[in-house]
């Protein structure tokens, strides 16, 4: 069972349009007791991290998902999701979720001629420094739908699974241990998208 956090910060809806695609049993919830029987969590976001990190402490749900990386429980981070699982975001400066050591830094604060559009909006494709399952059957160089103005930046580089090009090199994929997140919406990018959620939600395996 797939467990989707609830959380009042999170493009739910669309989340459960793809899982309902795939013919993935989930469940919803809006409070930890309500996920504590699934196997594996999915965990998205949109908006602004201060007012998410808000929304999870109000919940209970960042001590949760503290509770569940430590046991290895398998969770996946969409978008502002793959950003407040690091130490810090500039948005709001606001301390975040420390899963994985690191900060969240805006485009111009990485470079401060910065000279494109900000937010990155639209198509852009992948580079897989890394090799993982979550990836597996999705071609390199397939394109995912990004939506962002700030920018995942890993103490650790190993943790970086896929990259994207925008001006700079963007982190696109993370991972530590059962933790994996992903800076764009598989569950706008069409069939990759949809391929991606499938190997996070029944492991690679078929159906």
């Amino acid at each position: 069972m797939i467990g989707i956090i609830d959380y009042n910060a999170g493009n739910v809806k669309s989340v459960e349009r793809a899982l309902d695609a795939l013919g993935c049993e989930y469940v919803r919830a809006t409070s930890p007791e309500g996920l504590e029987g699934a196997s594996k969590l999915i965990f998205p976001g949109v908006g602004d991290a201060q007012y998410a990190m808000e929304q999870l402490k109000k919940s209970g749900f960042d001590s949760f998902l503290k509770d569940k990386v430590a046991q290895n429980i398998p969770v996946l981070g969409i978008c502002l999701g793959s950003q407040i699982i690091f130490d810090f975001s500039e948005e709001g400066n606001t301390p975040c979720l420390g899963l994985i050591p690191g900060k969240i830094k805006h485009f111009s604060s990485i470079d401060n001629t910065f000279p494109l559009k900000v937010p990155h909006m639209g198509w852009n494709n992948l580079n897989y420094p890394r090799q993982d399952q979550l990836f597996d059957g999705i071609d390199e160089n397939q394109s995912f739908y990004f939506v962002h103005s700030y920018v995942i930046q890993p103490e650790d580089e190993s943790v970086i699974l896929a990259t994207a090009d925008y001006g700079i090199v963007v982190p696109a994929a993370v991972r530590k241990g059962s933790l994996v997140a992903v800076q764009f919406h598989p569950e706008k990018s069409g069939e990759p998208g949809l391929c991606l959620l499938k190997n996070f939600c029944f492991g690679g395996e078929e159906q």
